[in-house]
C-alpha cells in the first residue's frame, strides 16, 4: 500500500479482522511465514534479504516509499520460479519493474482485469508490457492463484 506513516497499522488491523490470514505491518528482521501477510509500514521500503524483512528509509523512488518494485524484485531473487505476483487495482506503474524481475526469475504474474479495477494503472502497466501471464477479474483471482500454486 502506498500510504503515509501511521495509516498502515490500522489498515493491517482491519484486514486482519476480516481475513483467515494473520495480517500485520512488517517488522525489521522478521521472517515471512505461511498464513501471514505483511504490509510495508507507511513511509518505509520493505526489502527481503536472506529470508528476513529489512525496512529501509532509502529515498523514495518515483515519489513512492514504500515502492512495491523493490519488495517484488527481492522476492523474485530469493524465490525464483516459485514466485507468484498478484497486482490489483492501483494508480501508476509501481509493480512493473517487479513484474519484469518475476518473469526473468521464471515466476508467474497475475493482474486484475480492468472490468473490476477502481484504478487500472498498475495492472495496465504490466499488461501493456506483455508481462501478465493471467488477467482476471477480482472475483476469479483467488481461484487462479490456487491453480497457479498447485
Amino acid at each position: 500500500q502506498h500510504m503515509p506513516p501511521n495509516f498502515t497499522a490500522s489498515l493491517a488491523a482491519r484486514l486482519d479482522a476480516a481475513s483467515r490470514l494473520t495480517i500485520r505491518e512488517a517488522a525489521d528482521g522478521e521472517r515471512p511465514s505461511p498464513g501471514v501477510a505483511l504490509l510495508a509500514p507507511g513511509g518505509r521500503h520493505m526489502r527481503l534479504h536472506g529470508g528476513r524483512v529489512e525496512l529501509s528509509d532509502e529515498p523514495p523512488i518515483g515519489a513512492l516509499r514504500p515502492r512495491a518494485d523493490l519488495t517484488i524484485a527481492d522476492v523474485a531473487r530469493e524465490h525464483g520460479r516459485h514466485t507468484i505476483l498478484v497486482v490489483l487495482t492501483g494508480m501508476g506503474s509501481d509493480g512493473l519493474e517487479g513484474a519484469r524481475a518475476v518473469r526473468a526469475a521464471g515466476g508467474r504474474v497475475i493482474v486484475e482485469d480492468e472490468s473490476t479495477c477502481t484504478v487500472f494503472g498498475m495492472p495496465r502497466a504490466i499488461e501493456s508490457a506483455g508481462l501478465a501471464d493471467v488477467v482476471a477479474p477480482l472475483h476469479e483471482i483467488a481461484g487462479v492463484l490456487i491453480e497457479e500454486a498447485a
